[in-house]
């Protein structure tokens, strides 16, 4: 056990929980790159195959909520995707213009 490692997966482990919030609660796709979330999700997979079938120590713990974590993030990426999918978008725009005078 590599007081390194930890210390690596507690650091990339703690900006996972607020990505899940501001997914979560943004109900959007906007600034999320599901191929990032995939790469990192593998990394984790294969971190944990290494701790289990080679060198198991208890860091194997942190690698496993590190990935749950990016799972997490990863589903509700794909749950915005249809809430995006199914919103209505009826022309709208932010921006509002004045009335347009016929004079």
């Amino acid at each position: 056990m590599s007081i390194f490692e930890i210390i690596m997966l507690v650091c990339f482990g703690a900006a996972w929980p607020l990505s899940i919030y501001k997914s979560y609660t943004s109900r959007s796709t906007e600034g999320k790159s599901v191929s990032f979330l995939i790469v990192i999700l593998i990394g984790y997979v294969a971190g944990i195959f290494y701790k289990i079938f080679d060198q198991y120590d208890a860091v194997v713990y942190l690698y496993l909520l590190n990935c749950m974590m990016v799972l997490t993030d990863l589903l509700i990426y794909y749950r915005n995707c249809r809430i995006v999918a199914t919103t209505p978008h009826h022309g709208t725009s932010k921006i509002s213009h004045p009335p347009v005078s016929a004079k």
